[in-house]
């Protein structure tokens, strides 16, 4: 089964506060990763440290995504587009393109206020998330994609503060090079 072509807007998940949200077309929920075997309850918006058990969860922010199908894919990033993939990209593939790509596929099934699922990642890499829902009176199809890296190792916010620290010492010794004159 490929991604429809009829879907609506760019979905995503994105920190809003201290809470991770995903957006599918205007419906709402908290999203979280765990990795329980090895980060026990630790939760992760998108890029997940290690591979091995998984388990997506999306907490309804409001009780109407619990009335609808949704559906639940992962593929492996066959677009090459990473952090900036978005619907039109995935709709841009082909249907035989997304089912060789897809390691993880739940077909549309209502779950109320808690949508979870669980995946063993075999292997790094990049991945896409797709997570599809359609309202039951319009029959509209709304989509979010979410990118995300498995065996996740890079530096984080590190380079930035080193960075930042690098300015602060040179700007230090600047004024007081300039004080002495």
């Amino acid at each position: 089964m490929g991604v429809q072509s009829e879907s609506l807007g760019h979905g995503s998940v994105t920190p809003e506060g201290d809470l991770c949200v995903i957006k599918i077309g205007f419906y709402r929920a908290h999203f979280k990763i765990y990795l329980p075997r090895t980060r026990e309850h630790q939760d992760y918006c998108e890029d997940l440290p290690d591979t091995g058990e998984t388990v997506f969860v999306m907490e309804y922010t409001y009780g109407d995504l619990g009335l609808v199908p949704v559906d639940f894919r992962i593929i492996r990033d066959v677009t090459g587009l990473g952090r900036f993939a978005k619907i039109e990209d995935v709709e841009a593939l082909s249907g035989e393109d997304i089912e060789s790509a897809t390691i993880l596929y739940r077909p549309p099934v209502r779950q109320t206020d808690i949508y979870t699922i669980n995946h063993e990642f075999q292997e790094s890499g990049n991945y896409l998330g797709i997570v599809t829902a359609r309202h039951p009176e319009t029959n509209q199809l709304y989509t979010a994609v979410f990118p995300f890296e498995v065996g996740y190792i890079g530096y984080g916010y590190l380079p930035l503060f080193v960075l930042l620290l690098v300015m602060v010492q040179a700007g230090y010794w600047w004024m007081n090079r300039k004080k002495k004159r």
